[in-house]
């Protein structure tokens, strides 16, 4: 028998896997089969890191989108929108590491900002004593980087649109939005450690 019931934290899983879906559809059109290939294998590896990190007790997950079907972990959110991250990430990173740094560390912070905001203010994340921020903010580089070298065997250099370098030297457009985002979720995330810090 299912068990659902509709309540704010289950509006944001649906809303982030629709809107996930909805961004990640141009993509895949692109070359279904490459594209495809790469969202599933994103999907399917981060559910089974996922599980591992369940079962190794490092967080849970309080509330999933369909409780009778997905059991003890978003399944469904994980299977739509890290493969959507990493898909727009292989899709329009930089061609060199210059460039393909600040991209990702500017995603990486963006991830984690969403992140904290839910562990603060729902039931959708919540973490035991031997998992803490920094644990999750390395798993998101690991696992990022890891799609980006794996989305460049998979994904023809046709296939990709990559931002251009210059735009993260001083000065230009690219530079002012990372350094807008990393400072503000810096703050963001220094202000999550006071919080969670012992008094």
């Amino acid at each position: 028998m299912l068990e659902f019931q509709w309540d704010r934290d289950r509006i944001i899983l649906l809303s982030s896997v629709a809107l996930s879906l909805a961004a990640a559809y141009p993509i895949l059109r692109l070359d279904w089969k490459r594209y495809g290939l790469l969202f599933i294998l994103t999907g399917v590896i981060g559910n089974i890191l996922c599980y591992i990190f369940i079962k190794l007790n490092f967080y849970t997950f309080p509330k999933v989108l369909i409780p009778g079907i997905e059991g003890r972990m978003p399944f469904i959110a994980i299977l739509t929108v890290f493969p959507f991250i990493v898909l727009a990430g292989v899709r329009y990173s930089p061609r060199v590491w210059a460039g393909k740094i600040p991209f990702y560390w500017a995603v990486v912070h963006l991830g984690m900002t969403a992140e904290t905001l839910a562990r603060l203010n729902t039931k959708l994340i919540v973490y035991q004593p031997m998992w803490n921020f920094w644990a999750s903010y390395t798993w998101w580089w690991i696992f990022l980087l890891l799609f980006e070298w794996a989305g460049g065997l998979i994904i023809p250099a046709h296939l990709r649109k990559p931002l251009d370098s210059e735009l993260f030297r001083y000065g230009k457009s690219g530079w002012a939005v990372f350094h807008f985002i990393v400072i503000v979720t810096i703050f963001l995330g220094g202000y999550y450690l006071g919080r969670v810090s012992p008094k």
